[in-house]
């Protein structure tokens, strides 16, 4: 059945790996992370005790680099036995600094299609992680000027959006998501009856996946690229 877009008000982005490149620089520093404690244990390993401190920290930290290099100087201890080189935990400092100045690579269309549909549009940049970091990326992306105001929610679920719907003093049916996390940008919306539309990145850190149970029977759109919203919005 052909999803009907014709009540939308308020179009919200997602940033990482939505409208630029992020999960890449978190593969590349987990490689890092591995090849720095390989002398304690398998990369296999490594990246297994690393996502369980993750995750177990997300309550405390919330999402982002901060948080990641949190994480990853606790897994160094953890995984050393405490017996890991001051050299070692600055290295992993460096590895955290260095993805916070890594450059914004858009993704393809980005500037075009938000130009687009910023002028028949509300358009927002809704995104979870660090305020100030993401506040320094959509700066470094030349971005700023097509979106309405930018909401770093602490986290993506429907409780999050609810909120987020209220403060835009819009219903549901009037708001579209666009995001590349089936978890975070797509099913809540679509719980809540609003839109969604999921445009997929090639690379999806492991607590963003969802089985196929959680997607059947979902009203919602998968799209290759983000220019086809200027065909499905126009």
């Amino acid at each position: 059945m052909e999803i009907d877009y014709s009540h939308i008000k308020v179009i919200g982005f997602d940033a990482d790996d939505t409208l630029w490149v992020n999960e890449t620089y978190f593969r590349e520093a987990e490689e890092a992370f591995a090849q720095l404690l390989s002398d304690y244990e398998t990369p296999n390993k490594i990246d297994q005790e690393l996502f369980k401190i993750e995750i177990k920290n997300l309550d405390l930290y919330g999402y982002g680099v901060k948080s990641f290099i949190l994480s990853m100087v606790e897994a160094a201890l953890d995984i050393s036995n405490n017996d890991v080189s001051i050299q070692v935990l600055d290295k992993i400092l460096k590895i955290g600094k260095d993805m916070i100045n890594k450059p914004v690579v858009l993704l393809d269309g980005v500037e075009e299609v938000l130009k687009t549909l910023s002028q028949k549009y509300r358009l927002i940049l809704a995104t979870k992680g660090d305020l100030l970091d993401q506040e320094r990326k959509l700066e470094k992306s030349g971005l700023n000027q097509y979106f309405h105001h930018i909401e770093v929610l602490s986290d993506k679920k429907e409780e999050n959006y609810s909120k987020l719907l209220n403060h835009l003093d819009i219903k549901p049916s009037e708001f579209l998501m666009i995001g590349n996390s089936l978890k975070s940008d797509i099913l809540p919306l679509v719980n809540l009856k609003a839109n969604a539309i999921h445009v997929p990145f090639h690379t999806t850190w492991v607590h963003e996946q969802v089985n196929e149970k959680e997607t059947n029977g979902k009203d919602y759109r998968t799209i290759k690229s983000l220019r086809e919203l200027l065909t499905i919005l126009n």
